[in-house]
């Protein structure tokens, strides 16, 4: 979808949206089109039983006095309340009403009074949504490309927003319209196919953040071997698909007089079948996205780089498959980490953790960062805890725990702090190795897989995101359509801007 912004007016003809605020309240061009169309708004409204609060739509065919086809009156609630978050859920609104009914469209950004936020801003804010909500993966359906088809089927492909100060407008949305990239990047990756997207053509893909000055680099598995990541490697071992890693370095801020990057470490296991603990045959398609911790650590570093964020930031992302075959990983096989920690596999369907552990040792050994922040699909026990509202948060330290609590809430991406000590820790014991993959089956599975965790980060200040419940959409959002959500990239971007940027 394409936006532009155009001085507030009334337009003659085509499609209009209209914001409404609480009880009914329309701004000065919006009364102006009430009167034009002989008070329809107002008696529309009243007989709709729709009074204006955020979220609440309402259509209007063809009213008389205008040569308007349609208006679309869009809820945004009371002035007091009006947020960021609220502006980009009308946004997701209007661009879900509209899809279906015209190709091009005109909205009227009005506000109520008590507002502290500018017409101009909240205009782009309301562009930000509906570009979020609008997104589509729709590349393999060649049904709906064909184009002798009688009725194809409308799309929304232009938004006008109609604005006081429509330079300011457009200024504000430039940058978060690179965002929105970056969030469409990373939904397009956790999106495709395990048959496109695997290890070697995910790490590819990597390489388009060079267009932006990240610095990728791509770590086969020759190398890894001679890192020595065995717990990675045992992971990879029954796939045909070769193991890669990718370090994506981003110098914002070389002048810094604290050098050390911020570090995001992701989990991406392309396609998870479980391996020899395999998993049951219903929803395994669903494992496609259990690189969705790595998506979101790529799709940051894209974020993060094309807005040039005066930061000096590393992501490194573990990318493996992990399949049954006659040489993959058995349960009781024990392998040498990247720290030189022995692992006991008790589970072959408990992989994450083992990929991740080694790219956080390589990241806090070889980077030497301020902080390190790891996301992974890591454990449907986080489902059980926190449903698909929350993402699990375990921390070795306040401050960063704190800090990521707010940038998740400033963009509608929360998390919940979990606990951990060490008498979760004793779980993982094992009389065969340093410590065994999997707990004694007593619960806290996603406390238990974050004590496993913490093991290979030494007193690096560390978070881990537990993504499970929320990286794939069971149903649409106010600005995340059914599907892959990217889930972080917005937190993480929020995160750097408000804590870590120069």
């Amino acid at each position: 979808m394409k936006f532009s912004f155009a001085k507030l007016s009334l337009p003659a003809s085509g499609v209009l949206a209209v914001t409404v605020a609480a009880d009914r309240s329309l701004g000065p061009i919006g009364r102006e089109l009430d009167q034009k169309t002989g008070g329809a708004l107002a008696r529309a409204m009243a007989a709709a039983r729709f009074n204006g609060k955020k979220d609440e739509t309402l259509t209007l065919l063809a009213p008389a006095g205008t040569e308007l086809d349609r208006i679309l009156l869009v809820g945004i609630g009371k002035g007091a309340d009006l947020t960021d978050l609220v502006l980009q859920s009308a946004g997701g609104a209007i661009a879900v009403q509209l899809d279906k009914a015209a190709d091009e469209a005109a909205l009227l950004v009005e506000l109520p009074e008590g507002t502290t936020l500018s017409p101009a801003s909240a205009a782009a804010e309301i562009a930000f949504g509906a570009q979020l909500r609008s997104y589509k993966f729709d590349k393999y359906r060649t049904n709906d490309k064909k184009s002798d088809k009688k009725e194809p089927k409308p799309s929304l492909r232009k938004l006008t927003l109609l604005v006081e100060d429509d330079g300011a407008a457009k200024s504000t949305f430039k940058k978060l319209d690179t965002l929105a990239d970056a969030i469409r990047f990373t939904r397009d990756l956790v999106s495709e196919p395990a048959n496109v997207i695997y290890p070697e053509s995910l790490a590819d893909k990597t390489k388009e953040l060079e267009q932006f000055g990240v610095e990728v680099e791509i770590l086969d598995q020759k190398k890894l071997r001679k890192l020595g990541m065995g717990a990675l490697l045992g992971v990879a071992q029954g796939s045909a698909c070769e193991p890669r890693v990718v370090v994506m370095r981003w110098n914002g801020n070389p002048e810094a007089d604290d050098k050390r990057p911020v570090a995001f470490i992701g989990k991406g296991v392309t396609f998870d079948s479980g391996g020899i603990s395999i998993k049951g045959a219903a929803g395994m398609e669903d494992m496609k996205w259990d690189m969705g911790g790595s998506a979101t650590v790529i799709g940051t570093m894209y974020a993060l780089a094309a807005r040039k964020a005066k930061v000096n930031a590393v992501g490194i992302v573990g990318l493996v498959e992990n399949m049954p075959s006659g040489t993959a990983q058995r349960p009781g096989d024990i392998v040498t980490s990247a720290s030189g920690q022995t692992i006991e596999v008790i589970n072959t369907d408990a992989e994450g953790r083992l990929v991740l552990a080694d790219c956080l040792w390589y990241a806090q050994d070889v980077y030497k960062p301020k902080l390190m922040v790891d996301l992974a699909t890591l454990t449907g026990a986080i489902i059980v805890a926190l449903g698909h509202e929350h993402a699990g948060l375990f921390c070795n330290d306040d401050d960063l725990a704190m800090n990521l609590t707010a940038a998740g809430l400033k963009v509608g991406q929360p998390v919940w702090r979990m606990p951990m000590n060490d008498a979760y820790d004793k779980e993982i014991e094992s009389p065969a190795a340093d410590m065994k993959n999997t707990g004694s089956g007593g619960g806290a599975g996603s406390i238990v897989g974050a004590q496993f965790l913490k093991r290979f980060v030494n007193d690096t200040p560390w978070a881990h995101i537990d993504i499970a419940g929320v990286a794939w959409a069971k149903k649409d959002g106010a600005t995340v359509p059914k599907g892959a959500s990217a889930f972080g990239v917005r937190l993480l971007d929020r995160f750097v801007a408000d804590f870590h940027e120069a």
